[in-house]
């Protein structure tokens, strides 16, 4: 058994069509059915639901694509570890975010990538919480940042970052009773543009209106909180977002921002890591720098930031 029939079967289970599966392992497409034809016969099971074309994986295939990318992730980890122990920490890091904490991961990114000059930083920061512990546990993220205020499983471990809370972003001219802060129900007159009701991140707006006794209907949605700025600027709407994206824009001119009340919420939001053994080295690397960031602090000092101190 060779890891790249390996790698040529968590590719296809990861494309689903063989030539995708192929043109992402740099192969042709007889080359990788060959490679898998062959680890079919090694292990004398059925892998693939072979028709016309692709139909899936058996459910044998889909226990080996999980033993396959936790033998790929253990040789990836045990060459960073050489790798660290003989030059220092070098590679790519992986790092999944849900888009509403996307604004502060380089509050991370920025001193991992100064203690760890020859590491390479993906960050993708338009992941649903779920999907970034589905690819944490198939080994296709080394860290995430979601919210941590539903119990993870014990696959995983958390280091809380800060607390997330939430502004009323308006035009100056919207006429609020009082100018430094807003309740939820002087949000919900307003003519909403939010988050999509999909997105955990719009899902715990809900469960704020919900307690005070609301429930919101936004006339436009959006998967991107750059958007929700954008549409505010119009003039047209106003929205919700997490005040740790001041950090990112400020307040834009024409616009203002101001801590919601009534109920004053907070919901934590951490770096989350699985618990396998050993820790990736990539991880165990992220996870000090994350435990010596007071990344809660950094976002105080918000320009433009009217919330609680």
């Amino acid at each position: 058994m060779l890891f790249r029939q390996l790698e040529y079967l968590v590719a296809l289970s990861r494309e689903h069509h063989f030539a995708r599966a192929a043109q992402s392992c740099y192969v042709s497409q007889p080359a990788l059915s060959e490679a898998i034809r062959k680890l079919e016969d090694e292990l004398d099971v059925p892998l693939i639901r072979r028709g016309r074309k692709y139909e899936g994986l058996t459910p044998e295939g889909e226990r080996i694509v999980m033993w396959a990318q936790r033998i790929l992730a253990d040789r990836d980890a045990l060459k960073n570890e050489v790798s660290a122990l003989r030059t220092g920490l070098s590679g790519r890091m992986r790092i999944g975010a849900v888009p509403t904490a996307s604004g502060a991961v380089s509050l991370l990114t920025g001193p991992f990538c100064t203690a760890h000059p020859l590491v390479t930083v993906e960050v993708m920061a338009d992941l649903r919480s779920e999907e970034i512990l589905r690819q944490l546990q198939n080994f296709e993220l080394d860290a995430g940042i979601t919210y941590l205020h539903r119990d993870l499983s014990k696959n995983f471990r958390a280091v809380p970052l800060y607390e997330e809370r939430y502004v009323l972003l308006t035009t100056t001219v919207d006429g609020l009773t009082d100018p430094t802060t807003a309740t939820w129900t002087d949000a919900s007159r307003l003519p909403l543009c939010l988050l999509t009701g999909s997105m955990q991140g719009r899902q715990v707006l809900d469960e704020l209106f919900a307690e005070a006794g609301l429930r919101p209907s936004p006339r436009v949605e959006t998967d991107s909180v750059a958007a929700l700025f954008a549409h505010v600027r119009t003039g047209q709407w106003a929205s919700i977002v997490p005040h740790t994206w001041l950090h990112v824009f400020g307040v834009p001119h024409g616009m203002r921002a101001v801590p919601l009340i009534e109920p004053a919420r907070t919901v934590p939001v951490g770096l989350v890591v699985t618990t396998r053994e050993p820790v990736s080295v990539m991880a165990r690397a992220l996870t000090e720098i994350a435990r010596h960031t007071d990344v809660a602090a950094d976002l105080e000092g918000l320009p433009g930031d009217t919330g609680p101190r």
